[in-house]
């Protein structure tokens, strides 16, 4: 093993004939344990730390899931994504993989275990962006934005009031507890934040879900972070909804971005695939806007509800038949 070589598998989704797993390889990545901190220079030495990386391009990597091993490789900045078709029919729930960086003579540089969810079947599915919407991030505003990854950590970010309430009640509803709905978080935020999103989701009590985030970005780009990649997110989306085709979709975001932009385009094109698209209102200046984006929405027989405060958004799952 190549100790300086480092493999990091993000959670995948999918069933059985469409199973995806994303990962980066790393020639060197700072390694700095998080610690819950609320001294500010902690805070940002480990948020810089996130960043500082050299991704491993055109390595071969090898994945193993139960008894199959697909070979890929890297792109130029270290990413790979496996897509493939299991040979056995996979139970509904979190299933081992492991990834392994080999070099051009088949010596294994590094390796990682990660995990593949497989949702039950359920009625619906649903879709979250992250910040603005579940996390208090003001994305819309660099300085604060910043202000926000510099000074807290992943246990002192701060979500909005009743979304975790929400999201709980979602993810059990028309189900039950062993089989909850899969949630699916859809970010602009890169991969070097994913165990970052993840601690705070976890210490929020969210529920868990598949994370698929933007592109990786190097320490002298870290100004810039969350402020691109809204193309990529509508890929991202539609990719899901291509995935579990027999899912209703529940799709929630901001008006602080494209998140009403992105899901009216995917609701004209999914109609039926759609239950619901629910807007927080982050940007009041941005409002009349946003509900003549949810009126096309709504004219395409989808629910839609533009809303200040998850209490909001709770009672009008709860009218729609969302909520039991």
């Amino acid at each position: 093993m190549n100790k300086s070589v480092s493999v990091k598998i993000y959670h995948g989704y999918g069933h059985k004939n469409n199973l995806v797993v994303y990962g980066h390889v790393f020639k060197r990545k700072a390694k700095a344990a998080q610690i819950f901190s609320n001294n500010i220079f902690v805070n940002i030495v480990h948020l810089f730390t996130l960043f500082v990386l050299k991704p491993y391009p055109f390595v071969r990597v090898r994945l193993q899931f139960f008894d199959q091993t697909i070979d890929n490789k890297t792109e130029h900045d270290g990413f790979f994504k496996f897509e493939w078709k299991a040979l056995q029919d996979v139970e509904a729930g979190w299933h081992f993989v492991k990834v392994e960086a080999i070099d051009e003579n088949d010596n294994v540089l590094s390796s990682s275990e990660g995990k593949v969810y497989i949702p039950h079947i359920t009625q619906y599915a649903f879709i979250s962006d992250i910040d603005d919407t579940v996390m208090i991030s003001h994305s819309a505003t660099i300085g604060r934005r910043l202000r926000e990854l510099f000074i807290k950590n992943p246990r002192t970010r701060k979500t909005f009031p009743d979304a975790a309430k929400h999201y709980q009640q979602l993810a059990l509803s028309h189900t039950n507890r062993n089989q909850p709905n899969p949630f699916f978080y859809v970010s602009s935020s890169e991969w070097n934040l994913y165990d970052y999103l993840l601690e705070t989701f976890r210490f929020n009590k969210l529920p868990d879900g598949a994370f698929l985030l933007n592109t990786l970005k190097r320490w002298s780009d870290l100004v810039k972070t969350g402020k691109t990649g809204h193309e990529g997110k509508l890929l991202r989306v539609m990719r899901i909804l291509d995935a579990f085709p027999n899912q209703k979709f529940v799709f929630f975001g901001d008006n602080s971005q494209q998140d009403p932009t992105i899901y009216t385009l995917i609701v004209e094109k999914y109609p039926n695939n759609i239950a619901a698209v629910y807007i927080r209102n982050i940007r009041p200046e941005k409002e009349e806007e946003t509900r003549n984006l949810l009126d096309k929405v709504k004219a395409k027989n989808v629910s839609a509800l533009l809303f200040d405060d998850s209490s909001e958004a709770i009672e009008h799952s709860k009218s729609i038949g969302l909520i039991q």
